[in-house]
């Protein structure tokens, strides 16, 4: 694959080579990587696009399981291939896959950023990773609060 994402997702040759099935763009939108659902209708690829900036104040959870859902669902395909991107690949995109090992592989943050930096270079912003650190409280809060339930 190229080594910026953006150029990637506008190569659908590419994609389809390397079998992808599924496009989770974080940098959806005229002003950021406007491919769209039409861009691939040539195509077999499900299209899911988020339309999120890389600025620390952007609010990203909103997004956090409608694009969690849409990799799971992905993937539960014995074929399925996610490609996720943004522009560079480094925040807006490994934000959400966080997300994603987060809500359905029940990893921790930590664990999740262990995971995926052992793979590539990743970089969420200040913002997103506060974020994801909520999230990581909210899904080990209700962990822990079902845990004990089953006990009493």
């Amino acid at each position: 694959m190229p080594t910026h994402r953006l150029y990637a997702a506008k190569d659908k040759r590419t994609l389809q080579a390397h079998r992808i099935t599924h496009v989770l763009n974080a940098a959806d939108g005229k002003f950021n990587v406007n491919t769209g659902p039409s861009f691939y209708r040539d195509t077999a690829i499900t299209y899911h696009g988020v339309e999120a900036f890389d600025m620390p104040s952007f609010d990203l959870s909103p997004f956090f399981y409608p694009a969690a859902n849409f990799i799971k669902s992905a993937l539960s395909s014995p074929t399925g291939k996610v490609f996720v991107h943004c522009a560079m690949g480094l925040s807006r995109s490994s934000t959400l896959v966080l997300a994603y090992l987060m809500i359905h592989e029940n990893m921790t943050l930590v664990d999740a950023i262990k995971a995926v930096g052992a793979n590539r270079n990743i970089c969420p912003n200040n913002g997103f990773l506060e974020q994801l650190r909520a999230l990581d409280t909210k899904l080990h809060c209700q962990g822990l609060s079902r845990s004990l339930n089953g006990r009493t």
